[in-house]
């Protein structure tokens, strides 16, 4: 039997539609000629490859699933998801990057905006023209959206932004950010905020182990005026940034499944080639039961993506089932990566292989958009009816 590449053991190609597997293959091949060469010195020297963007832009990266008319390409949520598995399988920060632009930024402009703020930025968005940031974090508010100082009081026409956000993705180099604050009478609501706006600043988070290939950043809003025509007017309260974060964690579990495969593949071709006691790594018990474990975890995360792309497609997809998919899949990939990196020896910390800087990044992707934590309690509650939050 031969497995592909990205070990589809259980054929899931055959439950693809012909036009998703054509653009998996088209960003694939993008990836292996375009990104891949370039991202360890980019993760290395703490960048991100923006020549590339245009390029990203002409691809449809940048939110594949908005309207035609805003610019999108009007695909369904099984090619949003196996982009975001293309791009992980090269880096996660590459696939942050596009995930928030697509998920977190051109979403709720669609999703909540006004027909002008479409018009103004979707299109400029989807072109990579523009780039965009989500400002919900706050230093001391993470799993606790809720509990965010960030201010915003209306003045005449306008409205006054006080506050600060923290783990940014994309902030510093964002053109527009969407801003999320409370109310004086304490209800959440959203702002598009142009860089160039006084008393705006986002200054970029530096020294990460992890993550090196995305730009973070603080986003700090010191008085800022916006008028009333940037507040988002479908947003009001929580529900609305969190069905954005929905849209995130949904790539972020199809990104995963990306890094499970990069590593997987790296370390069967190197245990299949390194020689000890003058037999391959890849025929000694200990390292057949490492990889049966990974590739099972990889069918299994496969299975549960797809099964959750369909779902959302028919529009009956609940974020409990988003919650279990982001969950299960990154700490699946990230004990992958660990044990990948680990069969590599001594070559497993050097650049020239990926399965150690798949592992440091994963350690944010654990954490960022609901860390495992809080996706069990997610999932507990579901399945009790009983909230273990509070």
């Amino acid at each position: 039997m031969k497995i592909t590449p990205e070990l589809d053991f259980y054929d899931l190609d055959g439950l693809l539609e012909e036009d998703e597997r054509m653009v998996r293959d088209q960003v694939r091949s993008w990836v292996e000629d375009r990104l891949l060469p370039v991202v360890p010195r980019h993760w290395e020297e703490g960048t991100f490859p923006s020549d590339l963007i245009p390029e990203m832009g002409e691809l449809g990266l940048f939110g594949p699933t908005v309207a035609e008319e805003y610019g999108g390409a009007g695909m369904n949520s099984v090619v949003y998801g196996l982009i975001c598995q293309e791009l992980e399988r090269c880096d996660s920060g590459v696939r942050s990057f596009v995930s928030v632009q697509g998920s977190l930024v051109m979403y709720p402009i669609e999703a909540y905006g006004s027909e002008a703020q479409k018009r103004e930025w979707l299109p400029k968005l989807a072109r990579g023209e523009a780039i965009g940031c989500f400002g919900l974090t706050e230093p001391d508010f993470g799993s606790n959206p809720g509990g965010m100082l960030t201010r915003c009081r209306r003045d005449g026409d306008d409205w006054i932004l006080d506050g600060r956000k923290m783990w940014i993705t994309n902030g510093t180099v964002a053109d527009v950010s969407v801003v999320w604050a409370k109310n004086e009478e304490g209800e959440v609501l959203g702002f598009l905020v142009e860089k160039d706006r006084p008393g705006f600043s986002a200054p970029e988070q530096k020294h990460k182990w992890s993550l090196r290939c995305s730009v973070t950043s603080e986003l700090v809003l010191d008085e800022v005026r916006v008028p009333e025509a940037n507040r988002l007017p479908g947003a009001r309260g929580l529900r609305a940034p969190l069905s954005c974060l929905t849209q995130a964690r949904y790539g972020i579990a199809w990104g995963a499944v990306g890094a499970m495969q990069a590593c997987f593949q790296e370390a069967l071709r190197y245990t299949s080639e390194r020689m000890i006691f003058d037999r391959p790594l890849s025929s000694f018990q200990l390292t057949q039961d490492k990889l049966a474990e990974i590739g099972t975890e990889i069918t299994k995360a496969q299975l549960l993506v797809w099964r959750l792309g369909r779902l959302k497609d028919a529009g009956v997809m609940r974020p409990e089932q988003v919650s279990m998919a982001k969950r299960n899949n990154v700490v699946q990939a990230l004990q992958a990566a660990r044990l990948c990196r680990a069969l590599l020896g001594a070559n497993g910390i050097t650049l020239e292989y990926h399965s150690g800087r798949h592992a440091c990044n994963l350690e944010t992707v654990l954490t960022y958009e609901g860390t495992h934590e809080v996706h069990s309690l997610i999932l507990g509650r579901a399945f009790t009816g009983q909230n273990a939050f509070a």
